[in-house]
């Protein structure tokens, strides 16, 4: 994986937007959705405000945590609308520790693999087992035993791993849905950030080392000498293994790194069905609709 870089790990604040608008061919008598949209709080990072925004405003709107820890929000429309949008703006604290990978050397994959999930054993169990979208198959196994062998060092194993898949698979949005299976990937060669980090947790479950799908967003950067352009970022999402010594190390490999501080977690879970940021069921008698989402990811000033 790339070298760490400390700058990366200076604490740091942002606000975050996210907008996703979908307009309708005709009236929509009535939505139902669940939204997963407010950053979690975590060891790293601190909520310090969030504001969720319905337009037509819904006649209900309840917030609960799910079983993975997530907010969760309810919303329900009852009045007829050809357009539906639903904008967060959240304002972020983090603060990133960089972790000793050489550190992790001092188990091998099977060692690592023998000790019980962090946390709850329901949940812990949840994030060894396959998930609806990711299954391993014969393939998949494969590849994970090439860079998780079990008498590897742990360290040099998960950078084998996350370094192989940015290495093997070309970024390109289009080829892949969010239905997209591992078998269907390992054959594309090609996807997104999804794609990558369920094929990272499908190999990491494949030794018994329990891995979860953790979504959220990255700060970019424009070209030198460009303005950053409203609505150029987009969600992100990335694996997370559970380590011996009961903690969790995030690692992406959609950029060959761990997650530093510009990374923002929104959720986590055991792939991607679990923490999608909107979904529901509509009654129209249209035939066709568009969606458009809008992320922008600034740091502010404290």
């Amino acid at each position: 994986m790339k070298p760490l870089d400390p700058q990366h790990f200076e604490p740091r604040f942002y606000e975050v937007e996210h907008i996703t608008t979908y307009d309708y061919s005709a009236d929509v008598r009535a939505s139902y959705g669940r939204a997963c949209l407010r950053p979690r709080d975590t060891a790293t990072q601190r909520i310090c405000e969030h504001t969720i925004r319905v337009t037509p405003e819904p006649g209900l709107l309840s917030e609960h945590t799910d079983l993975f820890g997530n907010a969760s929000h309810y919303l329900e429309i009852q009045q007829p609308h050809r357009r539906l949008e639903v904008a967060k703006t959240s304002l972020v604290h983090v603060t990133a520790i960089a972790p000793d990978l050489s550190a992790l050397n001092r188990w091998t994959v099977a060692e690592a693999a023998a000790v019980p999930p962090p946390g709850d054993p329901t949940l812990g169990a949840a994030y060894l087992l396959p998930s609806p979208l990711i299954r391993p198959t014969a393939p998949v196994h494969a590849r994970a035993l090439d860079a998780l062998a079990p008498d590897a060092p742990l360290g040099e194993a998960l950078d084998r791993l996350i370094t192989g898949i940015y290495t093997d698979f070309t970024y390109s949005s289009g080829v892949t849905s969010v239905t997209t299976s591992l078998a269907e990937l390992l054959e594309l060669k090609a996807g997104v950030c999804q794609d990558f980090a369920h094929l990272a947790i499908g190999c990491l479950r494949a030794v018994g080392l329990p891995a979860r799908y953790v979504s959220g967003y990255l700060e970019t950067q424009p070209p030198p000498g460009r303005p950053k352009l409203r609505g150029a970022d987009a969600t992100h999402a990335w694996a997370s293994v559970g380590l011996p010594d009961g903690t969790w190390l995030d690692l992406d490999p959609t950029n060959d790194c761990v997650a530093d501080g510009r990374y923002v977690t929104t959720a986590w879970g055991r792939d991607y069905r679990d923490v999608t940021p909107l979904k529901g069921v509509i009654f129209t008698d249209g035939t066709t609709s568009s969606l458009n989402v809008s992320v922008d990811v600034h740091r502010v000033e404290e």
